[in-house]
């Protein structure tokens, strides 16, 4: 099963481009849609999710025309968005079962069991009858997955997942994300690059609505490898580089360290770096905007 979308265009009624002839094939497994905030991210995965229309192109999974059979893609459609609201004087195993419920699971002891499965699957069985109130960042993000994978869908949306975890949350959240994207179709829209590098086959870069790139993260830093070139600098000297394509920099004890992107050594005190999907990142949105 695949996600096919083809020319792909969103236009708000404030001028905003949000979506400028996209076109994706995205497979089975974990894919990565990486770009900053204001990207069109958000408004592709609104789309995919039935919950806007494009103003033209098409989105198909398998045999459903997503466009034109909303109620079909929701059949198989888990959506976790980046912001989402959670009744705090509920527990999480009611929650879960009014809303596999609303789902379409009538059957009282299958749902019991799958309310029961998905809690176990996110590691949140032992707090189920916890107030959600009380829940951290990272127990609600799990339990958003639990609600996201009730009546065994074909296609789960994440919209920044990871945002505002600790690191031992981020890794939970990970773990379960990589075990859920093995058989379906799991999209993941992100401006973390180390979430997509670390999770995602396939992914692709987004900037002001347009697909700049796309395939897997190997292959694409592989097209950049020997043409990242790194120097360790004083702070009020970043000036004398702009004759360079200078495509990150960062303070680095007390100096910076910058990132230029050249076929050859560009100069004296650089020295070779291995490109990274971060540096990839860079340069793609750097040219897009020159």
């Amino acid at each position: 099963m695949e996600l096919l979308i083809t020319d792909l265009s969103k236009t708000y009624s404030n001028g905003i481009k949000a979506l400028n002839s996209v076109s994706l094939t995205i497979p089975t497994g974990m894919f990565g849609l990486l770009g900053p905030n204001g990207s069109g991210k958000s408004t592709l995965m609104r789309t995919i999710a039935a919950l806007q229309d494009a103003d033209s192109g098409s989105i198909t999974f398998g045999d459903i025309d997503v466009l034109n059979n909303k109620e079909e893609i929701r059949k198989v459609l888990g959506y976790l968005p980046q912001e989402f609201g959670l009744y705090p004087k509920v527990n999480a195993e009611v929650l879960l079962n009014h809303l596999a419920q609303l789902k379409g699971i009538k059957n009282a002891s299958e749902r019991k069991e799958t309310v029961k499965m998905l809690l176990e699957q996110t590691n949140l069985y032992d707090s189920r009858k916890k107030y959600l109130g009380t829940f951290s960042g990272g127990m609600k993000q799990r339990f958003g997955i639990a609600q996201a994978l009730l009546g065994n869908p074909g296609l789960i949306i994440v919209d920044e997942p990871t945002a505002g975890l600790d690191p031992a949350e981020r890794n939970r959240f990970h773990n379960l994300l990589s075990e859920i994207g093995e058989n379906i179709v799991v999209i993941l829209s992100s401006h973390i690059i180390d979430d997509i590098q670390s999770l995602c086959k396939n992914m692709a870069i987004i900037h002001k609505g347009s697909v700049l790139m796309s395939g897997s993260p190997e292959n694409v830093v592989e097209q950049i490898n020997g043409k990242i070139w790194r120097k360790i600098i004083e702070k009020d000297a970043l000036s004398d580089y702009n004759e360079f394509k200078v495509i990150s920099h960062r303070l680095h004890s007390g100096k910076v360290e910058i990132h230029v992107y050249a076929d050859e050594l560009p100069g004296l005190g650089f020295e070779a770096e291995t490109a990274s999907l971060e540096d990839l990142y860079f340069l793609t949105i750097a040219n897009f905007q020159n």
